[in-house]
């Protein structure tokens, strides 16, 4: 069988790490990380990264629905397998039940090196910012846009020392009044879907099948329930 990884370059780094830890020798295609912003965009540009490929039976996206992205992704001649998860958050902590249970108890902004240097980044907007209209006003546009975040979490996915991440973060938290906490991250996500079984936390599409806005809000629904 012949497959290969469709994965956001945002998480180029743990997609990495996972593959030298499954020992699994599948291409990667990486795609622009600040896609994820513009979702109609992204979808055309997976679809087009879809219809480019040859000699391949199985894609794996290491992808999270994004906005519904990929509703309405399709292959003629490939099996489509993609995670359950609304975004590559629930993929870095190996489990969507604990990226909500983390929301719940407190309104949660997550980072990882990968959102920090692959992205605009909340950061580097905020450095825009102070360097527009003063440090003040940075604070106060920013502490509006985040209104609802009482918590800035690193995501230590083990691709790098996490006193690196948070070199790079405590001053900002502590002038937005943010706890900043880390939280060990977890690649089980990603090495199931490399290896299997692709059970009820994947979607399974079968040549020829679409994704659905079906697809996300069935099991949204489902993980509401939590």
């Amino acid at each position: 069988m012949s497959k290969i990884i469709i994965a956001c370059q945002t998480i180029k780094d743990e997609v990495r790490l996972a593959l030298q830890e499954t020992g699994v020798g599948y291409p990667v295609l990486y795609i622009e990380s600040g896609l994820h912003n513009y979702p109609d965009l992204l979808r055309k540009k997976l679809q087009e990264s879809i219809n480019q490929l040859e000699n391949v039976d199985t894609i794996l996206f290491a992808f999270g629905y994004c906005g519904n992205s990929l509703v309405g992704l399709t292959s003629p001649m490939a099996t489509l397998i993609i995670p359950r998860v609304d975004d590559c958050i629930s993929l870095l902590l190996g489990s969507h039940e604990l990226r909500m249970s983390l929301s719940r108890e407190m309104g949660t902004y997550f980072l990882t090196r990968g959102w920090l240097d692959n992205e605009k980044s909340l950061l580097s907007e905020y450095q825009h910012y102070v360097e527009k209209y003063g440090s003040a006003k940075a604070d106060r546009i920013i502490k509006t846009m985040l209104h609802h975040y009482k918590r800035l979490m690193i995501i230590d996915t083990q691709t790098c020392r996490p006193e690196e991440i948070m070199a790079r973060t405590e001053n900002f938290a502590k002038s937005l009044e943010l706890q900043h906490e880390t939280i060990t991250g977890s690649s089980r996500y990603l090495k199931k879907l490399f290896l299997g079984p692709w059970d009820e936390e994947f979607i399974t599409l079968k040549p020829g099948d679409t994704v659905t806005l079906e697809h996300t809000l069935t099991e949204e629904k489902k993980f509401s329930n939590f």
